[in-house]
């Protein structure tokens, strides 16, 4: 019916497992005024503050939802990571953990959870990095691609 479509393969043991994902159309079915409320609420500030004040809003918000969930020092870099991907899942997102190069990548493997504001509003991915290294006590750097099919991309970088 149009409304799930492949997006991605991950290597299994056995043999690829395929990743599958909602449709635009698909997405539309949701209701989400949530995200209505949410993108109304940035353009607002967007208009009344400057850059530097929305940022610090933004930067607010983070660690306000980030209180209660903040690994504890001793954690390895490992279970950070893996702290990260269970947050974002809880989000609604899909993300895997991936090693490239020296690299070590958060990556939504169909859609971003915050998909419907990002193509609004770009900015919305620093607060996912700030957001994501308050979770982890980490170093994180957001390489996302936004546009009308954003896709997040973060860097764990080091520790803060």
């Amino acid at each position: 019916d149009g409304l799930v479509e492949r997006q991605g393969m991950q290597p299994g043991l056995r043999k690829p497992h395929f990743n599958y994902a909602l449709t635009a159309e698909a997405e539309q079915l949701f209701p989400k005024a949530y995200s209505t409320l949410f993108n109304q609420l940035l353009s607002v500030l967007k208009q009344r503050l400057g850059p530097k004040e929305l940022e610090t809003i933004l930067g607010e918000v983070a660690h306000s939802l980030a209180s209660g969930q903040i690994a504890l020092e001793n954690e390895t870099l490992e279970n950070r990571a893996e702290k990260a991907l269970a947050t974002l899942e809880s989000m609604g997102g899909a993300p895997v953990l991936k090693n490239e190069g020296d690299k070590l990548l958060i990556r939504s493997v169909t859609s971003c959870p915050f998909d419907a504001s990002v193509s609004q509003h770009p900015e919305v991915c620093r607060l996912a990095e700030v957001f994501l290294a308050e979770v982890t006590g980490l170093k994180i750097k957001e390489h996302c691609q936004k546009g009308d099919a954003p896709k997040s991309t973060f860097e764990i970088v080091e520790d803060k």
